[in-house]
């Protein structure tokens, strides 16, 4: 039997702030493929996470040049559960993958409305997963 060991992938996430969708950097756009329409994007200073119609993609920039990027790249037909937990001013959003991976993605420092616009995104990335064979837009 084989022992499957469930950790967080992405706890060291935190963005604080929406970005524009025509404010995302060069190297975020390349992963958008040209079918893709963006739903959202949010950030930090130097990670990005990016909601498209189809995946779910993060930018981890480290080091102090920001030279080196790791990428997560998540197919929303990947998702198995997800959950949003709301704090004051703080929205979780919780994922289970197939693989039995877990994430958590942190968005800080939220106004009221930011909170009601993360929360619409979360539905509409929910609703994708459980009518996988439809496409929605935002």
């Amino acid at each position: 039997m084989a022992y499957i060991k469930f950790r967080e992938m992405a706890h060291y996430f935190n963005f604080h702030k929406e970005i524009d969708k025509k404010d995302l950097p060069e190297y975020v756009l390349q992963y958008v493929l040209g079918d893709e329409k963006i739903w959202k994007a949010y950030g930090t200073r130097r990670d990005k996470c990016v909601f498209t119609n189809k995946k779910l993609i993060l930018f981890d920039v480290q080091g102090i040049t920001g030279k080196t990027k790791k990428i997560h790249i998540f197919p929303f037909n990947s998702i198995s559960s997800s959950a949003i937990v709301y704090k004051p001013r703080t929205v979780y959003l919780l994922f289970t993958f197939t693989s039995g991976y877990q994430m958590r993605l942190n968005y800080i420092n939220l106004t009221a409305e930011d909170k009601k616009e993360l929360r619409k995104l979360w539905t509409k990335l929910i609703s994708y997963c459980q009518n996988k064979e439809k496409e929605l837009d935002i």
